[in-house]
């Protein structure tokens, strides 16, 4: 199996912990800011940039390939619905499931695999597709667990890595944004099963995620 970079920060965005403030003109899209969001981080224009740019990086990196793109169900599905839009290029596509936080805030310590391939993998060129990097745990497991099976190439992709040293241990071969290392939620991310079809991501108030810690 050819060996993936370590996660490549150049020409990655950091985003600002002093976002747009709701109310404020942010362009969040047509959609209003949900009053369980303290600010939006990413309004959607700057998130589907950034996803383009990503499909050309993958598509000039896997050239001449045919990759299979596994989504980390449920987190990753707008993007990857986006990224594989964007990867002008035959790709497949699979998804796995896995859990480490459940209605918490917070990362039990244990990943559990929820939703397997439905292919083998052996000899393919796989990229993982996730939604954010925070403890890492998640990531560095499927990374672990996906190389027993054989690939002949296996890389990382996460629209979002927290800028924290966890994150940054565990890093990815495709980095969207590097984000404040708070509670996002929106465009595929949530808490508790709520607000992933907000087309932005934003920062969720803290007082909503306290009541159950």
């Amino acid at each position: 199996m050819e060996q993936a970079r370590d996660g490549r920060m150049e020409g990655v965005e950091r985003v600002a912990g002093d976002a747009e403030e709701p109310g404020s003109g942010a362009p969040a899209g047509v959609w209003p800011v949900h009053p369980d969001v303290e600010r939006v981080l990413l309004p959607a224009e700057r998130i589907q940039a950034r996803v383009r740019e990503l499909g050309l990086e993958i598509a000039r990196d896997f050239a001449g390939r045919r990759p299979l793109l596994v989504g980390i169900l449920r987190g990753a599905v707008i993007f990857m619905a986006d990224l594989v839009r964007a990867i002008p290029m035959e790709v497949r596509m699979d998804f796995m499931a896995v859990s480490s936080y459940g209605k918490s805030s917070r990362s039990s310590g244990v990943v559990r695999i929820l939703h397997d391939l439905g292919e083998n993998i052996e000899g393919d060129d796989v990229l993982i597709v996730e939604d954010v990097i925070d403890s890492g745990l998640t990531l560095a497991y499927l990374r672990e667990t996906l190389a027993t099976r054989h690939p002949r190439m296996l890389k990382t992709c996460t629209l979002l890595q927290k800028d924290s040293p966890a994150a940054r241990r565990v890093g990815a071969d495709y980095v969207g944004f590097v984000t404040p290392n708070e509670f996002l939620v929106g465009y595929g991310l949530d808490y508790a099963g709520r607000y992933r079809n907000l087309p932005y991501v934003g920062v969720l108030r803290r007082e909503i995620y306290a009541r159950k810690g």
